[in-house]
């Protein structure tokens, strides 16, 4: 899956990164399924015009998401007031207990859509400038071993092109099995995760490239509550979640557990491995850049409300949508593109904003149109490992395509 917390980088082929053969064998996958899936629906794409087709191409959704591997499915479309929801496969492999209705999960790096928008609405009020350097707000902090402080920008932060070093990249907790159980519920500081990042180089001087770095959104957090004095929690609850009546969401601090119902999340180390349960975990080893949880239709409300400009003055609604390329996510997302917190993604009606989520064990995927009218998201519990993970994220993105463009 993307790394948006926690996963590695894409892998190449022979050195190869945009048009590489993953992209080309995943995309063949894609549409080889996308066919199957058609023949499910006499006539295709047309026979699910009207609520009761439309319900019917999204039970066959995740249906085929649980049949590549994914041990529960939950799938959901908000289309003006109209809300549709369906799933598959188990909750519990233990249990056999089905995947619950509207279920709770963790969204991963969804939440960085928060921590963007909190930051905006504070540049919106004249209280932070993307101009403003983390050493403004940060001093001293992000220093050392080829940073400067003073030369990276908030902008820089939102958008990935800080050239910071990915702290998960060299996360202990995350490398196998054993020893995501000797540190699943270690606490972390944000400045901890900062400095895990500092030990490494930057990728590229600020402003000179892009490439995703969850230490970015950490920053981001912590001058959040430099700038307001107050929690990320807090301000995330008087912000964004009370306004919206978005009361299924949280950040949980250091609550391991998940509440219920929830689906159990899985995690596959290496290919063809075992399914390891690790619903259980710290969630402050994510904090702003990952730790959110949520249920399917709290974070399709959020979604619309954020691209049909509910949360942002119009200028910051702007700025949110000023993209740059994706540079190293080319070679599985070919053509996609990152704005303030928001990623920009090709499609067939035109292309679809949104932002993955990954956490161990647990995937989110999800998309919305330019005008916030519709809104798709899918909540995956289960982390496959190798080429099984890439194809789950190509199908699930087109059938997140597919359903935007149904409403079309």
């Amino acid at each position: 899956m993307p790394p948006w917390f926690g996963a590695p980088d894409f892998p190449t082929v022979d050195g190869m990164s945009d048009n590489s053969m993953l992209a080309r064998a995943g995309r063949f996958v894609a549409v080889a399924l996308l066919a199957v899936a058609l023949l499910l629906v006499p006539g295709g794409t047309r026979a699910w015009a009207g609520v009761d087709g439309r319900q019917r191409h999204l039970q066959a959704a995740v249906a085929e998401l649980h049949q590549l591997g994914v041990t529960g499915v939950q799938g959901a479309v908000a289309d003006g007031r109209r809300y549709r929801a369906a799933r598959a496969g188990v909750g519990d492999l233990t249990t056999g207990a089905p995947v619950p209705n509207d279920g709770y999960f963790r969204m991963g790096s969804n939440t960085k859509t928060f921590a963007a928008v909190i930051a905006l609405q504070l540049v919106g009020e004249g209280r932070l400038r993307l101009t403003d350097p983390v050493d403004r707000w940060l001093p001293g902090l992000v220093a050392g071993n080829g940073y400067d402080g003073r030369r990276i920008t908030l902008r820089h932060l939102l958008q990935h092109t800080s050239g910071i070093f990915n702290y998960t990249n060299d996360f202990p907790a995350l490398a196998s099995p054993e020893a995501f159980e000797e540190h699943r519920f270690d606490h972390y500081d944000p400045a901890d995760l900062v400095a895990i990042a500092m030990r490494h180089p930057p990728s590229f001087a600020p402003g000179q490239g892009w490439d995703y770095s969850n230490t970015n959104y950490i920053l981001v957090g912590m001058i959040i509550e430099r700038v307001t004095g107050e929690s990320w929690a807090r301000q995330l609850q008087r912000r964004i979640l009370g306004p919206l009546g978005l009361r299924e969401t949280a950040t949980p601090g250091d609550r391991a557990t998940l509440p219920g119902p929830h689906a159990r999340g899985y995690q596959q180390y290496v290919p063809d491995g075992p399914l390891v349960d690790v619903t259980e975990f710290n969630p402050t080893a994510a904090w702003t850049a990952g730790d959110l949880v949520t249920t399917p239709s709290d974070l399709t409300r959020f979604w619309q409300a954020l691209l049909s400009g509910r949360l942002l003055r119009p200028a910051q609604q702007a700025q949110l949508r000023q993209t740059v390329l994706a540079e190293t996510f080319q070679g599985l997302l070919p053509g996609s593109r990152y704005g303030l917190g928001v990623m920009w993604l090709p499609g067939e009606c035109g292309g679809f904003w949104g932002h993955g989520g990954d956490v161990p064990g647990m995937s989110t995927a999800n998309g919305v149109t330019d005008r916030g009218d519709r809104a798709v998201v899918f909540s995956l519990s289960t982390q496959l490992a190798g080429q099984p993970s890439e194809t789950v994220t190509l199908r699930t993105l087109d059938l997140v395509d597919e359903e935007l463009c149904a409403g079309r």
